[in-house]
This record gives C-alpha cells, structure tokens and sequence, in this order.
C-alpha cells in the first residue's frame, strides 16, 4: 500500500512539473516568470506567493500567429507584442505555462483582442488598478473581464508594499514612489503573477522547455 501511494506521488509530481515544449503553446496560454529584476522584483516575490510556493515577478499571454509565438505582456514602458525569444531573456530559471480550463476556454479569442487593442498603453508605473495604464497582471485581468462579460475573472486583492511581519514599507518601493512622485497605494485593490498562478480556473501545466 506504501509503496502505491509513493509511486502515485512520483507520478504526480512529475505531471506537474512536466516539460512543455514550445510547439505546445497555445494562444491564450499564460507565462509566469521570476524576473530578475533586482530590489523591487524581491519585494514583489516576498509578499505574493505563486503555484506551490513558486515566486513569480512577471507574466504574460501567449499569442501565436505565422508560426511564431508572440508574448503580449505590459513592460517597460508600454503595452506590447514581444517574441518568446526575447522574453525567455528576462530569466534564467523556469518559466511556468498556465492554461485556463476547458470549460473557460470560449473566453480567449475576446481576452486576446483585448490585450492586441492595448499595444501602445502606458505601463502603470503607479500599480494602481483602473487608471488608463496597464501593469503585467493588470492586462490580463482585464482582458478576461471585458470577455467575461465585463465581470471578474481573476480577483483582485488589497495590495501591500511592507515588509511582512512588520509595518515597515520595503526601502526600494519607498526610493521608487520617491521617484516617480506618488503616494505608496498601499491597500488599494490589484492583483499579482502569483496569485493568478494560484487561481482555481487555470491549470499549471508545467515549466516550458
């Protein structure tokens, strides 16, 4: 009996970690990465908590066209269309494929016209939800609420930008908001790589290869 369940583990564990290759991508397919972004990347992984325990930093939408797989993502200073190529260069450790399930699928082709019309918004640099900019998250919320009938897909959540355990913000979010001239939105409504990762509507369906 023992020895049943330590293989049905085996098994499982390694479904779950399973292998994707490129060629798998389909469009409407999510990608999770922990960026390595330095201060601010940390502080973002030290309050979120993504699939089985994973940091995430970073994600985007899978959306192939012509045999080439594009990523839509919000980053740098706008919304944009980037090659899979180029985002793999954002990390050096595993990249996470998530897909919605089955019986949600009927939402990607609206969720991806969505995210295409974005190209060209600013990036939220304020991390502030509904202010006519887009953060990485915040795109794809977004884009599965206008397809879901203008209601929630994803949740949002009160955002945090102290250190946990105590009530002290995180130096680098303090230096940044200085910077940028804002208020820290602390508490305000948003959303996260990692607590989409952990969503109960999508699948993780392994590290891509």
């Amino acid at each position: 009996m023992k020895k049943t369940i330590l293989l049905l583990l085996l098994f499982f564990s390694c479904f779950s970690y399973a292998q994707i290759n490129p060629s798998d991508l389909k469009t409407g397919d999510f990608i999770f990465q922990d960026m390595d972004c330095g201060p601010l990347c940390d502080a973002i992984e030290a309050v979120t908590e993504g699939y089985k325990g994973n940091d995430f930093s970073h994600m985007g939408l899978v959306y192939k066209k012509n045999d080439t797989i594009y990523i839509i993502e919000a980053a740098g200073t706008k919304v944009r269309l980037n090659t899979l190529e180029k985002f793999s260069k954002n990390t050096s450790k595993p990249m996470y494929i998530g897909r919605v399930k089955k019986k949600y699928t009927q939402l990607i082709p609206e969720a991806i016209s969505f995210s295409l019309e974005q190209i060209g918004v600013p990036y939220d640099d304020d991390y502030v939800y509904d202010n006519g900019k887009y953060y990485c998250s915040e795109l794809i919320y977004d884009a599965f609420k206008k397809a879901n009938k203008d209601k929630p897909f994803f949740q949002l959540f009160p955002m945090t930008y102290k250190e946990p355990g105590t009530n002290e913000f995180f130096p680098a979010w303090v230096e940044y908001y200085k910077q940028i001239g804002s208020e820290i939105p602390e508490g305000k409504p948003g959303c996260n790589p990692g607590g989409m990762s952990t969503s109960n509507k999508i699948s993780i369906l392994g590290t891509l290869k």
